[in-house]
């Protein structure tokens, strides 16, 4: 048998459920219910999808052909459809869709029917351009209404749509653009950050100079006067759409058709192009919303990511639109103006449901608890966590700020698994720390390099046994390197984490597989060092990477950001390492520890570890596109 991860971190504090959750939630025993939809997982995802509208039914749940899948097979759909003409037929109609809030404060609202007419126009204007079903758009937009309006107006058409985030350079966008070979690229002339104005209009000139497949480039102007534009490559957004119609009728698609690439950088360097379809992702998305967030008809449902990701694609345009909820999205920092903005929102539209990042919760913890003191948080009912593990201190803390009586669903996925895989639900007992159990119809374990399962507390790969709806079906034109998530450990999806199970079949992720440091013989998850030095009261955030030691094969470095108002000392780093010694032993405690003001990550909150890493050992960081700062 292969070696295993040690697992060092004892974590023993558990959170039962109130009887007012409980009393709420569709899903009242998890066991019963978990047990069944794996008994019989066709049935359980059908009966999921019936809850949608189709234009003509499937001949099969799942055709599955190892490691290709087509789920619904034959059925036609449109998740765009889904999102909006469904509840527009309703007394959603006039129902709030969309809450945008600007930098500045800005609130722009739309209702299910308005954000239905936009949408229309601007499929409306998609089709003007030439653009035809299977076509591909690029939508480099800060996080506007209108990346939302774009994104399903492409998915009304039938266009593929690829979300690149908006802070990303010139080149990265130039080779994104490229590999999906775009015909329209969708911009705006500037985005806002911490009060900057970030001008995005000459990052796609400057990238389009390469891009010979691009014929038009749409700017929505969010400044007056805007840039000149040079007619007729260039569009204005609002010239563009306003003439259009506000009505569009939604193509009837097969369910396999894509509908859209998002290219993820992963740990290596070419980006990959991640796709997805419009009927398994509509399930998966639809149904995980449903039942990890417990979404109900009068809740305000915020998720602080950007669309550019796909916590943005799945948690808060496609799975809360195709529930028919109230989505509050704003632009900007956690911490800008003040580090009392989220937590000012959240009083001021009643949120009832919030998502957020390890990495946000980091930053709003070492502003301390007054901010969060400041606003009546009492409307939250529904926590959640996405990104990364949540070190437990962070999860405590995260809990008490807001009331200490609301669940956290610390949700485990990734852009290849388009939804949420691993994840408590609102009725399920907590241990801070833990992403807890499968999603209802999804089988995972914890297994060695050959595949066999691994007993209680011995770390190993993460695997998905059995295929699901919303998985990836392809790496964009790169079939070969889709088929190694699947062959890296037979007949299992790898996702490249580390994890171990606990005695209740509790998964606790530990960082990833490519990041584990082997210490005297022992291999040590990144997750649990790191999350004993933020156990530290001074400590706000850290990252370790292993270095080749003569004796030992790797010591453990630390990178560490103190708390405001904390000063860096000899005492200090002792009294660190003596935190790290009493919570996971002597193996744990890193030889070396630097004090820093920021570390490496990417836009969506994960530390890039291998990039401190080739800084240390002077070796070229590989892609870096994806970085921050």
């Amino acid at each position: 048998m292969s070696e295993q991860i040690e697992t060092l971190l004892k974590e023993s504090r558990t959170y039962q459920p109130t009887a007012k959750t409980i009393a709420a939630a569709y899903i009242k025993e998890y066991e019963t219910e978990y047990k069944k939809s794996i008994a019989d997982p066709e049935t359980f995802w059908s009966n999921a999808a019936k809850e949608l509208e189709w234009f003509a039914p499937w001949n099969k749940v799942l055709e599955w052909e190892y490691p290709w899948a087509k789920w619904f097979v034959d059925a036609r759909c449109n998740i765009a459809y889904n999102c909006l003409d469904r509840h527009v037929k309703t007394w959603r109609k006039n129902k709030v869709a969309l809450i945008w809030v600007g930098e500045n404060d800005q609130e722009r609202i739309f209702t299910y029917g308005e954000l239905y007419r936009q949408v229309n126009r601007c499929a409306n204007a998609l089709k003007k351009l030439g653009l035809q079903k299977g076509d591909r758009v690029t939508i480099y937009l800060p996080k506007i209404p209108e990346q939302v309006i774009a994104m399903l107006a492409c998915a009304r058409i039938g266009v593929i749509h690829s979300v690149v985030y908006s802070g990303f350079s010139a080149p990265a966008l130039a080779s994104r653009v490229n590999d999906a070979e775009a015909k329209v690229v969708i911009t705006a002339d500037v985005g806002f950050d911490r009060g900057k104005v970030i001008n995005l209009k000459p990052v796609v000139d400057e990238a389009l100079k390469h891009c010979p497949t691009v014929g038009h480039v749409v700017v929505v102007r969010r400044q007056v006067p805007g840039p000149a534009l040079s007619a007729p490559k260039e569009i204005d957004w609002n010239e563009w759409v306003k003439q259009e119609r506000a009505v569009c009728d939604a193509e009837q698609l097969d369910a396999e058709t894509p509908l859209y690439i998002l290219y993820t950088s992963g740990t290596t360097g070419k980006p990959k192009g991640v796709v997805h379809v419009h009927g398994g992702y509509m399930v998966g998305t639809y149904l995980t919303t449903k039942y990890v967030f417990d979404l109900k008809e009068d809740d305000v449902y915020f998720c602080v990511a950007d669309p550019g990701w796909v916590t943005g694609h799945s948690y808060i345009v496609y799975g809360p639109l195709l529930n028919g909820a109230t989505i509050l999205t704003a632009e900007g920092k956690p911490d800008y103006p003040n580090p009392g903005r989220w937590w000012d929102l959240i009083e001021r539209y009643g949120v009832s449901i919030f998502y957020t990042t390890p990495t946000a919760i980091r930053l709003l913890m070492r502003y301390g608890e007054e901010w969060p003191k400041k606003s009546d948080l009492s409307t939250l009912r529904i926590l959640g966590s996405v990104g990364e593990p949540i070190n437990p201190e962070a999860w405590e803390w995260y809990h008490r700020v807001t009331g200490g009586d609301k669940p956290i669903m610390d949700t485990w996925w990734q852009t290849e698994t388009g939804a949420i895989l691993i994840t408590p639900l609102p009725t399920v007992p907590l241990k801070p720390g833990s992403a807890t159990r499968p999603f209802l119809g999804i089988e995972a374990d914890v297994v060695d390099r050959e595949g066999n399962s691994l007993p209680a507390n011995a770390g190993g790969f993460a695997v998905i046994k059995k295929p699901w709806p919303s998985m990836m079906r392809t790496i964009y034109k790169d079939p070969e390197r889709y088929k190694t998530y699947w062959n890296t450990i037979p007949n299992c999806y790898t996702a490249g984490d580390v994890c171990h199970k606990d005695a209740d079949g509790y998964m606790w992720f530990m960082g990833r597989a490519d990041d584990v440091i082997k210490v005297a013989g022992n291999r040590l998850g990144t997750a649990e060092v790191e999350s004993a030095l933020v156990s530290h009261p001074a400590v706000a955030e850290a990252a370790v990477i292993g270095k080749p030691h003569k004796t030992v094969g790797e010591s453990i470095k630390a990178f560490i950001i103190l708390k405001q108002g904390e000063q860096d000392s000899p005492a200090l780093i002792k009294s660190i390492k003596d935190q790290v010694l009493k919570e996971l032993g002597k193996i744990g405690v890193p030889s070396e520890i630097d004090i820093v003001a920021s570390l490496p990550k990417t836009r969506s909150g994960k530390i890039m570890r291998r990039v401190l890493k080739a800084k240390e050992l002077g070796q070229d960081p590989g892609d870096i596109s994806t970085i921050e700062e």
